[in-house]
């Protein structure tokens, strides 16, 4: 451990017994060498103020120093997140431009119907669209048994936790941790895999640790300090079709039924998939009005068609279905 940093463990325990903040620190700390040190009787009053201020500039000029270099990271690292979101913005922009021109609804190979269910795997995407058709508030007091007992989702789509409130989109979870005191980059422990994740202050048990609902893109998760006081780590999903009902496994448990898709409407979708997932809820509706599927009605137009060309047959007795 390097020598700056022996006692920050203790005089950071020390801190978060203080609710009035660093000014009540400084109080403590000047109270205990009155009462336990000859500090201002073992020297002169000069020499005791003009100690203080040596040091006062000292760490003064290392702070404003930190400060300024922190600065510099953290536009450095929110100019990189702005370009990574002005580029997802543009490829969501292409992609919606191509859907645009492509049919509401397409039918569906064998191939393509397979690669859809592998896509929406694990997730409740299909459950959220066949529910998104209008519902009362009694509606909404009603929960499946499976659902009984899960937290509501806040207004980020995600939870208010005792230590950390998350919120989500389909495609990032942003965790906001606050640390009760202001302190610097250097004070606080991130760490990350594909699946796990450990964040808190040094010297001190993690705020946040386990495994991860699913898999996020190690390469592009980030994160920095609001104002000091607030961790914030931006996790980016591999699996951009799914609501984490979780941020660890060992948290409870959102009802994902109740997420507001409005951050990811279908045109936020690339086109193969919306097509998909389009002709999903026709098919749906279809079977709710008792009409048949687009895959039903183009075998009956098809049969149709085909009794239209052989008149001397006789289609009575014959069960299709």
């Amino acid at each position: 451990m390097a020598e700056d940093d022996k006692f920050d463990g203790m005089f950071l325990a020390m801190a978060q017994q203080h609710d009035g903040g660093v000014i009540e620190v400084i109080d403590t700390f000047f109270n205990f060498l009155a009462r336990k040190t000859d500090f201002y009787t073992g020297a002169s009053e000069i020499d005791t103020e003009k100690l203080i201020i040596e040091k006062f500039k000292k760490y003064q000029k290392k702070a404003f120093t930190e400060h300024d270099r922190k600065k510099v990271e953290y536009e450095e690292a929110d100019r990189k997140k702005k370009e990574r979101m002005r580029k997802k913005e543009e490829e969501e922009r292409k992609a919606k431009a191509a859907a645009a021109a492509e049919p509401k609804i397409k039918e569906l190979t064998d191939e393509e119907a397979k690669k859809l269910e592998e896509k929406l795997a694990n997730n409740d995407q299909k459950k959220e669209v066949d529910n998104k058709e209008e519902k009362t508030e009694d509606d909404d007091e009603e929960e499946d048994e499976k659902d009984k007992g899960k937290l509501k989702p806040n207004a980020g789509n995600g939870a208010d936790m005792a230590k950390y409130r998350w919120t989500q989109s389909l495609q990032e979870v942003e965790v906001n941790i606050p640390l009760g005191l202001k302190v610097k980059s250097r004070d606080v422990v991130v760490e990350w895999s594909k699946r796990k994740i450990k964040a808190g202050l040094k010297n001190a048990p993690p705020i946040l640790e386990g495994e991860l609902y699913n898999d996020v893109k190690v390469e592009e998760c980030n994160w920095f300090l609001d104002n000091g006081t607030t961790l914030v780590l931006a996790l980016e999903k591999v699996n951009q079709m799914e609501w984490w009902s979780r941020i660890i496994t060992s948290d409870p448990e959102i009802n994902t039924r109740k997420v507001n898709p409005e951050p990811s409407k279908l045109g936020d979708l690339d086109g193969e998939t919306r097509g998909m997932v389009e002709k999903m809820m026709y098919d749906q509706r279809q079977k709710e009005m008792g009409l048949p599927t687009s895959d039903e009605q183009k075998k009956q137009d098809v049969l149709k068609k085909f009794m239209a060309q052989h008149p001397e047959m006789d289609f009575s007795k014959c069960k299709f279905n």
